[in-house]
């Protein structure tokens, strides 16, 4: 028994620095001028859309959406001529009800099969200090398009040690009305505003 025993915490022993080898990286970048430029890909399961809104203001209910797909150029050189196009199934949404997440699939509210995508394409890219920006684009979601402004920030840049992929990362909040896009059910009972959180990560393409 305890050669068994000494035999398997040996194996741990050199098997642990192994791992953690595999593991090791560089600790990810904020710094905009160390980002290697290109063409990225959204990362679909890694990069969550959160959204938010007032629930007859007694609470804030939030819920989100999966499955993003879309494309990023970037140029640390010269950061507003970066170029972002996402699509978003609107099918994807979900809830902490599954009722609910029904209904908001339906043509009540988002109107899911009449209107399958949420598209952002931007237009306009300023940068409001270091690791900072405002992109500006138009949002199309249930069949109406407008502009609409994120506020972004730098996550960090990096090589992924599990993918080995260069990958930079963003989070991105904004705010719209969704009477404006023809989602109008229950306004204002159920808040007009809805807030937007993104978190993004996109993987550099060879």
């Amino acid at each position: 028994m305890k050669s068994i025993l000494a035999s398997g915490l040996l194996a741990l022993l050199v098997a642990t620095p192994v791992a953690t080898s595999a593991l090791a990286q560089t600790p990810p970048t904020r710094d905009p001028a160390q980002i290697q430029a290109g063409t990225y890909a959204v990362d679909p399961g890694h990069t969550q859309v959160g959204w938010r809104v007032s629930h007859m203001g007694f609470s804030n209910y939030a819920g989100g959406f999966s499955d993003v797909s879309g494309t990023l150029e970037l140029q640390p050189k010269n950061p507003a001529a970066a170029k972002l196009s996402v699509k978003i199934p609107v099918a994807s949404v979900t809830t902490t009800s599954a009722k609910l997440t029904d209904e908001l699939k339906g043509d009540q509210w988002l109107d899911a099969a009449k209107f399958p995508d949420m598209t952002f394409v931007s237009t306009k890219v300023t940068p409001a200090g270091k690791d900072h920006a405002k992109v500006t684009g138009d949002l199309t979601l249930h069949g109406v398009t407008k502009p609409v402004t994120l506020d972004v920030t730098l996550v960090g840049a990096g090589v992924n040690p599990l993918s080995k992929k260069y990958t930079v990362g963003f989070e991105a909040t904004g705010t719209l009305k969704r009477s404006e896009f023809g989602v109008k059910t229950y306004v204002p009972l159920i808040g007009d505003e809805l807030h937007l959180t993104i978190a993004g990560a996109f993987e550099k393409q060879d």
